[in-house]
């Protein structure tokens, strides 16, 4: 079986604040599509998508750079604990939920819990869809990799998208939203969602898995 090639830098000590910055903004970036996905945005009344749509495909552009960089390995644990970082998340804002509120501060309370509240197959939806996407597109990413022999980024972040995305919103939409919904709205956003989130990743996302490995690479070329 075919073996990537490690990169030079895998393995140096000197890797790590950059490993640290990825991890950290992939983190946060997921953390902040699942509150952002709260807010609904309507474009003339006829297109509904959740505001994380937004931010969730500059999550998937730092998975293309820990594989990228780091290799599978590396970003299917980062993956992880960004899952568990989910749950936590969803854990405490939902003890916060439980938690008396002063009566002055009612408005207040009534704010967060509208937030914060889940509903229990909204959070099934978002974990699973989050894990097969991420782990389907870190996977494609590095066997792309093995078949173009390491050449055309560009194939390799989007083509991997492509199939993260699949993965990411079938389970998403079905779990949340099959028996709420009918068929044709449920096909209108599977489509919609899917197809948003590759155009962001395709015009922005990848533009930016360039700038940001090549400024990785130069940064460690520098420390060799």
């Amino acid at each position: 079986m075919d073996k990537v090639s490690e990169n030079p830098f895998k393995n140096r000590k000197t890797d790590g604040m950059s490993l640290m910055i990825v991890t950290g903004l992939f983190i946060t970036l997921y953390l902040v599509s699942n509150i952002m996905a709260v807010k609904i945005i309507s474009f003339f009344g006829l297109v509904y998508f959740d505001a994380g749509t937004i931010t969730f495909p500059f999550a998937y552009m730092l998975g293309d750079v820990l594989t990228e960089i780091w290799g599978y390995r590396t970003a299917k644990k980062v993956i992880w604990l960004t899952f568990i970082c989910n749950v936590v998340m969803i854990i405490c804002t939902q003890i916060g939920v439980w938690l008396p509120s002063p009566e002055y501060l009612s408005d207040n309370a009534t704010a967060y819990n509208q937030v914060f509240t889940y509903v229990p197959r909204i959070v099934l939806a978002s974990l699973m869809g989050f894990l097969f996407g991420e782990l389907s597109n870190a996977w494609f990413m590095e066997r792309i990799k093995i078949r173009t022999h390491g050449r055309w980024l560009w194939l390799r972040t989007i083509g991997s998208s492509m199939i993260g995305y699949v993965f990411d919103t079938l389970p998403f939409v079905l779990i949340a939203f099959a028996g709420v919904v009918s068929n044709h709205d449920l096909l209108l956003m599977i489509v919609f969602q899917y197809c948003s989130k590759l155009i962001i990743e395709a015009c922005f996302g990848t533009p930016m898995a360039y700038a940001v490995i090549h400024w990785i690479e130069k940064r460690l070329a520098r420390q060799k």
